[in-house]
């Protein structure tokens, strides 16, 4: 099999095996790169929790300690929420601000599997296309009298290729893009643990420092 063959079989199909190559290639990329993305994420993050669940108690230097160690990780957004509003003393208000956080980065984890969802659904029609131009062209010659039965039966093998390919790019899409779709469910898991982490943790501290004030204080503060 040389490229000349491959290029009769693209050509064959009507060009249809072309656009397949590209599809595969689009596919495999957004792959890897989606893949890497998230083991990176997950694991970097998964040593993030561990940290914070070693932690009996947060303050501001321990967090700003793990959010440089974090670095791009999202799990250092939630982090940053924690350190930047230290006002927060009432659990459902910073719990609020750190869904919120989660919320608006959950549409990195995600991005581009769309590109998968379209090509497992896209590649076999392609595949069904290209099989079809392929009958069309080798029974072309029976009506005029001019192909033998063997070449009308190599061409419809021939045909059958773009099929396989189409279903072949649609298994290999379908079987990763479950895969992914999962690493999303696990990493936003890991957000939503830091998250119930942090809210014990800190909320638990600045209301406990807030209920420390001596009453005599309040009075001094509001008489002025």
């Amino acid at each position: 099999m040389n490229l000349q063959y491959l290029h009769e079989l693209a050509g064959s199909s009507g060009g249809t095996l072309y656009l397949m190559v590209l599809l595969l290639l689009v596919t495999l990329t957004v792959i890897i790169e989606r893949s890497w993305f998230l083991y990176r994420s997950m694991s970097g993050g998964r040593s993030v929790n561990e940290r914070v669940e070693q932690l009996p108690r947060l303050r501001n230097d321990l967090l700003q300690q793990e959010i440089e160690r974090a670095g791009r990780l999202p799990h250092a957004s939630l982090l940053a929420v924690a350190l930047s509003n230290p006002e927060i003393n009432e659990r459902q208000v910073l719990a609020d601000r750190l869904e919120e956080t989660i919320l608006h980065s959950i549409p990195r984890f995600d991005r581009a599997l769309w590109i998968l969802d379209t090509a497992v659904t896209l590649a076999p029609l392609l595949g069904l296309f290209g099989t079809i131009v392929g009958m069309f062209n080798a029974f072309s010659g029976l009506g005029q009298g001019s192909a033998v039965p063997t070449q009308v039966t190599g061409g419809v093998a021939e045909a059958l290729i773009a099929t396989a390919s189409g279903l072949f790019i649609a298994m290999l899409g379908l079987i990763c893009l479950n895969s992914l779709n999962t690493r999303v469910r696990l990493l936003v898991h890991q957000l939503e643990t830091l998250k119930q982490m942090l809210i014990n943790r800190y909320a638990h501290i600045h209301t406990r420092d807030n209920t420390n004030i001596h009453p005599t204080m309040v009075v001094a503060r509001t008489g002025t």
